[in-house]
């Protein structure tokens, strides 16, 4: 993950495709991310960057058909916000603190999947 600086705290990653997902790794990502596209879904790996207690880091699914596919260390809480058809899965830990991912996802078809490591 990259921490945006004091001269530009406002960095957002933006992915836009009309056909076809987005494969995001943490260690290309700012704190803010927004993945777009009319039919695909979002590949979403962090287990490999480390992400400073405290921090939130954000994800924005758009699309008409495409879930998010989450992969994260144990430790990470996971949010997940926005309206989609297909559900949450996720059995990651109950007890607050930490590092935060929020992936607000948007679309008509497609669940949010997270996977831990």
């Amino acid at each position: 993950m990259t921490k945006s600086d004091g001269e530009n705290p406002q960095k957002t990653d933006l992915k836009v495709s009309l056909i076809g997902g987005h494969r995001l790794e943490g260690t290309t990502l700012h704190e803010r991310t927004v993945t777009a596209s009319l039919i695909g879904g979002a590949d979403v790996d962090l287990t490999d960057i480390d992400i400073p207690d405290g921090t939130e880091l954000r994800i924005t699914k758009l699309s008409l058909i495409g879930g998010v596919s989450l992969k994260v260390r144990r430790d990470v809480r996971v949010e997940v916000h926005g309206v989609r058809l297909g559900g949450v899965k996720d059995d990651g830990p109950s007890e607050p603190g930490g590092p935060t991912v929020r992936i607000d996802a948007w679309g008509l078809l497609g669940g949010v999947t997270v996977h831990r490591a």
